[in-house]
């Protein structure tokens, strides 16, 4: 081995182990290259218009699937993630029917937990690899983090179009470093879905419309997020008590079951927003809305996105407590 590998091998593993100490669940290194086979689903899934009203989704296509346009001279893309995952928080939202924000969007910020790691680990490269250029992403820019932490071996694509690893499930954030320094790359993981296609089946608005592949202008998380407009009727019954997001398909997802408590605590649910019934977020007004979101993702919704998702939610809790009450009194009649 000659001594600029023995370096590259050396510097590869510093990182890795940097990563593990920031708190980092899993760290992986790719060659940076352009993405041919995701640049043509890419393509075709716009073509179809499975992004909805995500215009910004059509934006920089080229950046989305070469790293090398957002950072010239890029050799790695350096994927890394962190767990969520709260398991007593799994177990009350399946156990409750009142409205629901999906588990990722509980916490702080994302968004600022992850990036604030992320700028610690360049700073760390830097040290070992001396002056490099780069640039750190968390889900905020034209970057493909999915098919990124594939490359890097983080996890396979489920066919919820989630990344699953088997000590983890899909329970955790993505984040990017893409450097200009050469790192020893990892080999994806084998797909261990199987025949399983329990997230399929769950789907209520048949977002994941073939294994692997997502119509975001139907997922329940597009319609109480991104979406301005009014959210169409015909959707409105299976969206349930969703208020913001959907966690349905990684609910059922038998990797997610065995998956792994995280440990970031800026991460886990707040409080303060558990727990509260319809009623309560009925009569959310827009400073409680500013206080109790401060430091969440939430606020992507918007409040008046918000108190719409409340108010489909608030029509499905009534109408299937209206039919347990029906149920109910013709079953007590049949027993007189």
């Amino acid at each position: 081995m000659t001594g600029i590998a023995q370096n590259i091998s050396k510097r590869t593993e510093l990182v890795r182990q940097e990563a593990h100490r920031l708190g980092f669940d899993g760290v992986g290194f790719a060659r940076a290259r352009r993405l041919e086979r995701e640049e043509s689903r890419l393509e075709q899934w716009l073509k179809e218009g499975r992004h909805g009203s995500m215009q910004w989704m059509e934006n920089h296509f080229d950046k989305r699937v070469d790293p090398r346009k957002l950072v010239p001279g890029a050799r790695s893309v350096v994927s890394v993630m962190i767990s969520y995952h709260q398991p007593d928080l799994v177990r009350e939202q399946l156990s409750s029917d009142q409205p629901k924000i999906s588990k990722y969007a509980a916490g702080d910020d994302y968004h600022k937990v992850v990036k604030e790691k992320l700028f610690e680990l360049f700073a760390f490269t830097e040290s070992v690899t001396g002056k490099v250029e780069g640039r750190v992403f968390v889900d905020t820019a034209p970057v493909l983090d999915k098919a990124w932490a594939v490359e890097a071996g983080i996890g396979w694509l489920g066919k919820h179009t989630n990344v699953l690893s088997r000590e983890w499930g899909s329970w955790y954030f993505l984040g990017e470093m893409i450097l200009d320094a050469e790192f020893d790359y990892d080999e994806p993981v084998a797909d261990h879905c199987g025949s399983c296609t329990r997230c399929i089946d769950a789907c209520p608005t048949d977002a994941i419309y073939e294994p692997y592949k997502m119509d975001g202008s139907k997922c329940i998380s597009y319609f109480t997020i991104e979406l301005r407009d009014e959210i169409p009727e015909e959707y409105h019954r299976q969206m349930g008590e969703w208020i913001f997001g959907c966690d349905i398909c990684q609910d059922v997802c038998p990797w997610n079951s065995k998956a792994r408590r995280g440990s970031e605590e800026r991460l886990f649910a707040r409080p303060e927003s558990a727990d509260k019934d319809i009623d309560y977020w009925e009569e959310l007004n827009l400073q409680e809305y500013r206080e109790l979101f401060r430091k969440s993702t939430v606020k992507r919704a918007k409040f008046d996105g918000l108190k719409r998702n409340i108010r489909i939610a608030a029509e499905n809790v009534r109408s299937r407590d209206m039919t347990f009450v029906n149920v109910a009194g013709k079953l007590k009649k049949k027993q007189k």
